[in-house]
């Protein structure tokens, strides 16, 4: 069947069944098992059968003409580092200063959360003073011809200031607080600060919506969903070594495309035949989604 065919196929949404050697039917494709079911009984069920396999091999090509293909994309710091956030596992980053254990577990907000708070704040604010780059901005345009779903790793706002429509973060948000009592009591403070004694309307210490070494990732099944139905799959500007998140690759369908964009060599050998750019994300991610909307 032809583009064509199948395009007039849909606007009609008639389609012509044959029910034994002589009954032959016009009807909507909604309604075929209801006709099918009233035939069971006589001779002309195998040739209902082998109708019903053509309307799913039709329904099928449909969906691969008129519908928008699932790309998703893992984003982790090295999309954000080009920006001018600092990373945690560089040489310079911000691990250098900082020990995991001061600054982003639950230990450590019981200790001193007067230095929690200080970290957070100072990267909010530093949040404030960067801009989406070149890899932010081609993940919008590959909007244009694909239906696109971002999950990051990442904690800042920049996929959303680049104008990306769905975005899930799987480590939480830096431009968000919430109650220390009640999780649901989340408040966007942009890139300002907050400190002991700044409560919730329930009258309990803020902390930051952020989830800490240690602690469960509230959005990993529906990140997982997300990546079981990609069409393609892109993996950008992260290390694959902290989990759960690393682990997500592992749920692309085989017949998945993959592609990864980095400038170090991953840890990818768990996944089937991806294509590999050892490249950073400002240079190859713009080159890949020209790549993908001039084939698709």
């Amino acid at each position: 069947m032809t583009k064509a065919q199948l395009q007039h196929a849909i606007s009609s949404t008639v389609f012509m069944c044959r029910f034994q050697d002589a009954d032959i039917c016009c009807c909507r494709l909604p309604d075929f098992w209801s006709i099918a079911y009233d035939y069971w009984q006589y001779p002309g069920f195998p040739k209902i059968v082998i109708f019903a396999a053509e309307v799913a091999a039709v329904s099928g090509s449909l969906k691969s003409v008129f519908m928008k293909k699932k790309v998703v994309v893992l984003t982790g710091a090295g999309v954000s580092a080009e920006s001018g956030i600092r990373t945690f596992r560089d040489a310079d980053g911000l691990w250098e200063e900082y020990r995991i254990e001061e600054v982003a577990t639950w230990d450590a907000w019981q200790r001193n959360p007067a230095l929690v708070l200080e970290f957070y704040n100072k990267r909010r604010v530093q949040l404030g003073t960067v801009v989406p780059n070149a890899a932010h901005l081609a993940l919008v345009k590959l909007e244009e011809k694909f239906e696109v779903q971002i999950i990051t790793q990442n904690v800042d706002d920049l996929h959303e200031r680049a104008g990306s429509a769905n975005i899930l973060h799987l480590h939480g948000e830096l431009v968000k607080v919430r109650s220390t009592a009640d999780d649901e009591l989340v408040y966007n403070i942009g890139y300002g600060e907050i400190g002991l004694g700044d409560h919730c309307e329930k009258g309990f210490q803020l902390r930051p919506h952020i989830v800490w070494f240690g602690e469960a990732v509230p959005l990993i099944e529906a990140a997982a969903d997300l990546v079981a139905e990609a069409d393609i799959l892109l993996i950008i500007g992260t290390s694959l070594l902290v989990y759960p998140a690393a682990g997500l690759m592992h749920y692309a369908p085989a017949r998945c495309m993959k592609y990864v964009v980095d400038p170090n060599s991953l840890p990818v050998g768990g996944i089937s035949k991806p294509e590999v750019l050892q490249m950073n994300a400002g240079a190859g991610v713009p080159l890949l989604v020209n790549r993908l909307l001039s084939d698709n």
